[in-house]
Formats: C-alpha cells, structure tokens, sequence
C-alpha cells in the first residue's frame, strides 16, 4: 500500500528581505565569482513575524579550502558579534550563487534537509550572477517539500521508496515568494538618483547570445548524463528479468527432480535458500537521476524564458528598421 505524505502548511508564506541584504549577497557573489567557477556561500539573519520570514542581514561563509578555519564555529562567533552591536543575528537559512540557473545538486538538497529539521523557517536563496550581469535580477528562495524531508529522513533513494512517498523532481523544491523592501528614506533617495541620473539602459540589446549558448551547453550535458543513468537503470531491470526467470526455470527442474524422485520411492531433494543461489541485485539509487531532470526542466524554462524575450526584441528592432 502507498504511503501518502500529508500536505502540511509551510510556517511561512513569503520572504521579506532588506535592501542590505540583498546589497551584501550580490556584492559578495559577484566578488566571488568573478573570473572563475567558485560558488559564493553565507548565512541568512532574521527573524519570523507572523507568517513572514524577514532577512535583514547576512555575512558570507569561509572559503572551503581555508583549513584553518572552524566554519561552525566562525557562524557563531560572528553572529556573537552581530548581537553585540544590536542587529539581528537568528539564523533563518543560507544563500548560494549559481550559474545560467544551475544550482540544483545532491549537496544543496542535503544541506537544505538540515536546514529545516533543525530551524524550521529557514530558506535558501538562489543568486544567478550571469542573468543578473544581462539585466535581469534573479533571486529566489525555495524550501523542501514534505515529501523531499521523508525521503531524505528514510534514506532510501530506490524505486519502490520514491514511489511510496510520491517523489518526483517536480516536487523536490517549492519556490517561497520573495519580497525586497526598503526604508522610506532610501526609496525617497533612490527616486531623486533616478531623476538625476540619465537612462542609460538599452532595453532592445540582444546581448542574451551568450546566457543563451551557456543554458544550451550545460542542458546538452545534463541530458547526456541523464541518458548514461537511464542506460544503467535499463540494464538492471533486464538483469532482474533474467534472474527472475533462471529462478523460474530452476524451480521448475526442481519440482521436475522431485516429481522423479517420488516415482522411484526416493526421498525428495531438500530445500535450498534461493537468495544465496541468485543474489539479489542491487538497486541503482535514483536520486540523482531526478536531480538531474530537475535541473534540465529548470534549464528549459529558462531558455524558453530568454527565447521569448529575445524574439520579443528582435521583432521589434525589426519594425523600427522598416
């Protein structure tokens, strides 16, 4: 029987972030990322009001390759600090950079499952440095599923447990709707800034080739990888159908020997443990694979997000042309 995992009701229904914070995200992602393939890291401050998670502070995590360097301790150390100084130092989640929207991976959910069945609340944010350089300012905050938690609690990632607990890639995230907000004082001076500053934006540029070429390169090997996994999984489900029917076949003879046996007044043939004569087959974990369509179903609705715009643009150029 398939166990259904309840819909239960997220302890938060969006995110508010303070213009800071989203300051201090893009400036250390595009500070860590620049000219190379580096991922940017930190920890997310707030606190919950209602059913509001607010951010309003950060502070980037230590680079990895930094032995000397105790990461837990650093998080408490520097929220010590924070607190000292009267700012809001509840950790409520973490952020992370991406590229061209590749940021789904096994290390981002599992880190995600301790996240939230330690501090409920929290979040992840997702900060695409490359859609942002070409004008589109794209950050986002997801949470895991129900369904993703059980999965992750039970630890079995074959077939049969996905089935049961309704896992799909489709299911594994669900976006929590984001919203930036600023003080009156800086809204009032970003108004005059605009007004004094001439636009400079060109809102027709076609420079979209290259985010283009970068989601059409990392979704054709996405594919080929999902592909070299389908393969393996095929080849196990044919060495399960031959298995099962060399037991077949061997209990069949059996039956065969014993039936013989009988005729002649012989004793039949005793019993024998199947599992040691056929090992049963082990079953390649699944997780992966829906990883993988995950992020090919998020590099497909990009591409089809820059192609609408980018032939949006092009007709456009077209008929000031004519």
């Amino acid at each position: 029987m398939m166990r259904r995992i309840p819909e239960q009701e997220t302890p938060i229904d969006h995110v508010q972030m303070d213009g800071l914070a989203v300051m201090k995200i893009v400036k250390h992602c595009h500070e860590e990322c620049a000219g190379n393939l580096e991922v940017a890291q930190g920890a997310l401050l707030g606190l919950v009001v209602d059913n509001r998670l607010e951010i309003t502070n950060c502070f980037p995590f230590p680079k990895t390759y930094d032995e000397s360097i105790d990461e837990e301790e650093y998080q408490l150390d520097m929220m010590r600090r924070l607190r000292r100084v009267n700012v809001d130092h509840y950790h409520v989640g973490w952020y992370q950079s991406s590229d061209v929207g590749s940021f789904l991976s096994g290390p981002l959910l599992e880190s995600q499952y301790h996240y939230q069945t330690s501090i409920e609340e929290s979040v992840v944010l997702i900060y695409d440095t490359q859609k942002t350089e070409r004008g589109f300012l794209t950050l986002k905050a997801y949470r895991l599923t129900p369904q993703a938690i059980a999965m992750y609690k039970e630890g079995e990632f074959t077939p049969d447990a996905m089935r049961a607990l309704k896992v799909s890639y489709e299911n594994l995230l669900t976006e929590v709707p984001l919203v930036i907000r600023n003080s009156p004082l800086t809204n009032i001076l970003m108004s005059e800034l605009d007004d004094m500053t001439p636009s400079s934006v060109n809102f027709l540029d076609l420079s979209t080739n290259s985010v283009l070429e970068g989601h059409l390169r990392s979704l054709m090997e996405h594919v080929d990888d999902l592909n070299q996994e389908a393969i393996k999984f095929n080849r196990y489900q044919h060495a399960v159908v031959r298995q099962t029917q060399d037991k077949q076949r061997y209990v069949h003879k059996r039956m065969q020997d014993n039936a013989a046996r009988a005729a002649k007044g012989e004793p039949p043939l005793p019993e024998e443990d199947l599992n040691k004569l056929f090992r049963p087959i082990l079953v390649p974990p699944r997780l992966m694979p829906m990883i993988m369509a995950g992020q090919i179903d998020a590099y497909s609705q990009h591409i089809s997000q820059f192609c609408s715009q980018s032939l949006a643009k092009l007709y456009m150029m077209q008929s000031l042309q004519e």
